[in-house]
């Protein structure tokens, strides 16, 4: 069993190894983000968590699928207790790259889902809306192991959620990073 054991270890290591020395065509993207919400009738702030598999079609152009958690904090307005909600994007992701490290841009593409209180307020009986197309353009500067951007994010809802003198909108203009992870050729 010790032998079985030490033999998968060096598979495994092997494997990690030898994925570090691709050119990494095909990635996990891990990465976090913070936002200030846009229009702001409802949230405040976003704080999020990313995760993506990228696959280079060529040396300057990725697709692959994106999902994460980003939590939007609710706020008093209009004499409305504006509860949280999180997105949960499920997403196609696309990017350009011009030059193999530098200025970059893209976008996620999808369906966001809302999840948290089913209510829009903790004072009101307006269910909060369950998801809607999601977008999340966004433009930074890339290394071969780390991603910074700005970004954009939104779940349009359409008019489902508003309250008289409030629209409900679930969107920030925010900053943040991610880590590629590389899988090898």
């Amino acid at each position: 069993m010790l032998k079985q054991t030490i033999l998968l270890a060096g598979i495994m290591t092997a494997g990690v190894l030898s994925a570090q020395d691709s050119q990494m065509n095909n990635m996990i993207k891990v990465g976090a983000n913070v936002g200030l919400a846009v229009p702001s009738d409802n949230t405040s702030a976003a704080v999020g968590v990313d995760v993506a598999y990228q696959n280079l079609i060529t040396p300057g152009f990725g697709l692959g699928v994106a999902t994460g958690y980003t939590h939007y904090f609710g706020k008093s307005n209009n004499g409305y207790d504006n509860n949280d909600v999180g997105v949960v994007p499920v997403a196609a992701l696309i990017r350009i790259y011009p030059k193999q490290t530098g200025f970059y841009f893209g976008t996620d593409l999808g369906y966001g889902f809302l999840v948290g209180d089913d209510k829009v307020a903790s004072n009101s009986t307006l269910d909060r809306p369950n998801g809607g197309f999601y977008i999340k353009p966004e433009i930074g500067y890339h290394n071969r192991d780390w991603n910074f951007f700005v970004q954009y994010q939104k779940v349009f809802v359409g008019d489902n959620g508003d309250l008289p003198n409030q629209d409900y909108n679930v969107g920030n203009l925010g900053v943040g990073f991610s880590y590629n992870i590389p899988l090898g050729k």
